[in-house]
C-alpha cells in the first residue's frame, strides 16, 4: 500500500493468516474510498498536526465454534448497525495465524462525515467571550450572532507591567495597549458532539454489549450452548480478582492450584501458628494433670498427630505450588525474552528512521541520486519497522495478552513468581524443623503410659480419632479453601504414620 504522506511503498504481503479483509462505508462517503489506499491516504491528507489520531482500532475475538462464513457474516453486521450507521468508514480483516485462534481487526475512521463527503472538524475555536461581566464560550459562528447581542471577544493588554484579558471597549477607554491579536479561547476548543460521542467511555461500554448480544445471538442461531459476557468480574458478581489473560495455561493452574501470594502465605502461616497454639495447650493440659489419664494422653497424641499431618499437607501443597510456577515460568519466560529483544530492535529502528528522515530533509534537492538512496533506505527500513512490529504483536499474542501494558504487568508478575518461590523455600524449611519437634514430642507421649495400658489407649484413640479427623478436614478446608484437596491429605496421613511408626491398617481394623 503506497502513503502519499512519507512517499513509501509499504508491503504486508508477507504477514500470514489473512483469512478475509473489507472496506465498509457509509453513504456520503465517496465510492473509491473502497479502496484501502484511497481511504487512508484521504484520512492522513486531512490531518495537519504531528500527533493528530488517524484510527480508532477494535480487536475482537472471534467464536471458534463458527464457521469462517458465519463469522464474517457476524462481522458485519455487527460494524454495519454499530460503525457505519453511525457514519464511520470501517476497514476490517480476519486472521487466524496457527487456525485456532480467529480473530478480527477493525480499523475506523475518527472524524464525522457531511453529507458531501468531506470531512467534519473534530474540534472547533471557541472564544471566551465577556458581556455585562459574564464570561461564556462561542464558536466563530455563534460569535457572529451574539456580537449584536454585546458579547465582546478579550484580547491581552499591557496593564503596568502586568498582562491582562480585557475586552477592546473597556481597554480603549483607559487607554491600554493590546500586545498580541489572539482572542482568549478555551484551552481545547468545542469538541464535535459527534466525535465527542464516539470518543465516551459511556459509547465503548454500548459497543462492548452490542459485540456480545451479537455473538450470543450468532451462536443461538446456529445451535451452539454457548455464551459470552462483556463485562468484568466484579459487574457479573464473580468476587476473584481478575488478571491478564492466560488462557489454557491459568486453566491448567487454577486445575493443580494456583501460587498463592504474600497475603495467602500468611494466612496459611496464621492457621499453622493457631494449630501449633492448640497443640501446646494441650501438652499444657496433659503435664497439668494430677493423673496421666489414659484419655489426656490419647487426645495429646492425636492433637499432635493432626498438627504433623496439617503440616504434611502444608509442605505437599507448597511443592505442588512450586511445580505450577516452574511450568508457568518456563512458559512465559522465552515469549518474555524475545519480546524484550524485539521491542529493543524496534526502538533502534525508529529511531534510525528518524535520522534518515532529517538527512533527508537535509539533502541537496540538487543530488538527485543521494535522495533515491535515502528513500531505498527508508524503504527498508520502514518495512523491518513493520516485520518487528508483527513479530512483537505476536510474541503479544504468544502470551495471551492485548498490549504492551499487559505485557509489562505479565513480566512484573513474573518477578513476583520468582520471588515466591523464595518464600515458599523458606516457609518449608521451617515446616520441616516443626515436622521433626512433632515426631519427637509424638514419641515421647506415646510411650508415657504403662506397657500394660498400652492397649487402652489404643482403644480410646480409636474411638476419639473421627472427632480428630473432622476438625482437621475443617481446619484444612478453612486454610486452603477451594485448594484442598482430599487425596493429599490422605498421602500426607499415610506419610505422618509412616514418620511415627504406626500402621494405619491396625486403627482401621480394630474400629
Amino acid at each position: 500500500m503506497y502513503n502519499d504522506y512519507d512517499g513509501i511503498q509499504h508491503d504486508y504481503t508477507r504477514k500470514q493468516g489473512l483469512i478475509y479483509q473489507e472496506v465498509m462505508l457509509p453513504p456520503m462517503a465517496p465510492l473509491e474510498w473502497n479502496d484501502r489506499e484511497q481511504l487512508w491516504n484521504a484520512v492522513e491528507e486531512n490531518e495537519k498536526t504531528k500527533d493528530s489520531r488517524l484510527a480508532r482500532e477494535f480487536v475482537v475475538a472471534l467464536p471458534v465454534e463458527l464457521d469462517k462464513d458465519s463469522n464474517i457474516s457476524l462481522l458485519q453486521d455487527f460494524i454495519k448497525k454499530n460503525f457505519v450507521d453511525m457514519g464511520m468508514c470501517a476497514d476490517f480483516a480476519i486472521h487466524d495465524t496457527d487456525g485456532h485462534n480467529p480473530h478480527a481487526h477493525i480499523l475506523l475512521t475518527v472524524r464525522p462525515l457531511n453529507e458531501n463527503g468531506t470531512w467534519q472538524y473534530k474540534t472547533e475555536k471557541e472564544y471566551l467571550c465577556i458581556k455585562d461581566g459574564e464570561e461564556k464560550g462561542f464558536t466563530a459562528s455563534e460569535f457572529k450572532t451574539v456580537q449584536k447581542q454585546g458579547w465582546e471577544k478579550q484580547y491581552r493588554y499591557k496593564v503596568g507591567k502586568k498582562k491582562e484579558y480585557l475586552t477592546p471597549s473597556s481597554a480603549q477607554e483607559k487607554g491600554y495597549e493590546r500586545i498580541d491579536k489572539h482572542p482568549k479561547s478555551s484551552r481545547y476548543g468545542r469538541q464535535n458532539p459527534i466525535f465527542e460521542r464516539w470518543n465516551s467511555d459511556e459509547q465503548l461500554c454500548i459497543w462492548r454489549a452490542n459485540w456480545a448480544d451479537a455473538v450470543n445471538e450468532m451462536l443461538a442461531r446456529n445451535q451452539i450452548n454457548a455464551t459470552i459476557d462483556h463485562r468484568s468480574f466484579a459487574d457479573q458478581g464473580i468476587t476473584e480478582q481478575p488478571t491478564i489473560h492466560e488462557g489454557y495455561i491459568a486453566q491448567n493452574m487454577e486445575k493443580k492450584g494456583m501460587i498463592a501470594d504474600r497475603c495467602e502465605i500468611n494466612r496459611q502461616i496464621r492457621a499453622d501458628n493457631k494449630m501449633l497454639r492448640e497443640l501446646k495447650a494441650q501438652v499444657t493440659k496433659l503435664a497439668q494433670a494430677v493423673e496421666k489419664s489414659i484419655p489426656i494422653i490419647a487426645e495429646t497424641l492425636e492433637a499432635i498427630r493432626n498438627h504433623m499431618i496439617f503440616t504434611q499437607y502444608h509442605l505437599l501443597h507448597n511443592e505442588m505450588q512450586k511445580e505450577v510456577i516452574h511450568d508457568w515460568m518456563n512458559h512465559f519466560n522465552p515469549i518474555l525474552n524475545k519480546y524484550n529483544t524485539v521491542k529493543k530492535k524496534l526502538k533502534a529502528k525508529v529511531t534510525e528512521r528518524k535520522e534518515l528522515n532529517v538527512k533527508k530533509e537535509k539533502a541537496s534537492i540538487f543530488n538527485p541520486i543521494q535522495h533515491i538512496k535515502l528513500n531505498q533506505q527508508l524503504t527498508t527500513v520502514t518495512e523491518e519497522i513493520e516485520e518487528l512490529k508483527s513479530r512483537k504483536e505476536q510474541l503479544i499474542f504468544q502470551a495471551e495478552c492485548s498490549t504492551d501494558k499487559d505485557m509489562t504487568n505479565l513480566s512484573k508478575k513474573y518477578d513476583q513468581m520468582n520471588n515466591n518461590l523464595d518464600i515458599l523455600d523458606s516457609q518449608d524449611i521451617s515446616l520441616k524443623k516443626q515436622l521433626e519437634k512433632d515426631a519427637a514430642a509424638f514419641q515421647e507421649e506415646k510411650f508415657r503410659p504403662e506397657p500394660e495400658q498400652y492397649t487402652e489407649l489404643l482403644d480410646t484413640r480409636i474411638q476419639i480419632r473421627p472427632d480428630f479427623r473432622d476438625k482437621l478436614i475443617e481446619q484444612l478446608k478453612g486454610t486452603f479453601g477451594k485448594y484442598y484437596d482430599y487425596h493429599r491429605r490422605d498421602i500426607a496421613a499415610n506419610e505422618v504414620d509412616y514418620l511415627n511408626v504406626e500402621d494405619p491398617d491396625v486403627f482401621s481394623h480394630r474400629a
